[in-house]
């Protein structure tokens, strides 16, 4: 008969109660409309150390104006480890002809490096796709950079790539440049 000893799954039990505990406070600690400030500093520190200079330009007066001002451009999720911030996900609306339906388009979803592999990017994707379907959004579109390794998560969490469509974007000099090929009629 083999002698059963606790002490030695103990260390075990412990660890993984740990991990619930942190992961119960993640459930209960999810805020909507968080401050521009933290969703600047994140995004500062992550992607600032990731892109070539000058590329993150958002200040914090920027998200003020735009994700709190009188016309709100966007939304945002905050998740918090106890009284630590987590993580953050910004979405705002969009529509698809096809579909005939709103949407919602993800633009940033970032959890501090300390905080993965507690469920945080999990949680904060299952509450925008919960808003998603409460508001009766037909999809939940984002893009990815080629190079990062969030990638594999996405596509743990059944998120399909959609190699048949190409992203294109006008901005600074080309921006300007087709505006300034707009016709005004003159009635």
């Amino acid at each position: 008969m083999n002698n059963f000893d606790i002490f030695s799954i103990l260390p075990g039990l412990i660890v993984g109660f740990v991990l619930l505990i942190v992961l119960l406070l993640i459930l209960r600690r999810i805020f909507v409309n968080v401050g521009a400030r933290e969703i600047a500093i994140k995004e500062r520190r992550y992607f600032g150390r990731r892109m070539p200079p000058g590329r993150v330009v958002a200040t914090e007066g920027d998200l003020l104006r735009h994700g709190f001002g009188r016309e709100r451009r966007f939304e945002a999720l905050l998740a918090f480890v106890g009284d630590q911030t987590a993580g953050l996900a910004l979405f705002f609306p969009n529509f698809s002809t096809w579909r005939g339906r709103p949407g919602l388009y993800l633009e940033d979803l970032y959890v501090c490096e300390w905080a993965r592999g507690f469920g945080v990017g999990r949680r904060l994707m299952g509450r925008l796709a919960a808003i998603a379907i409460e508001r009766g959004c037909a999809r939940l579109d984002f893009t990815v950079l080629d190079w990062n390794p969030a990638r594999g998560f996405y596509h743990r969490l059944g998120i399909e790539t959609r190699a048949e469509w190409l992203l294109y974007r006008a901005t600074d000099d080309a921006l300007r440049r087709l505006a300034a090929q707009d016709v005004q009629d003159d009635d």
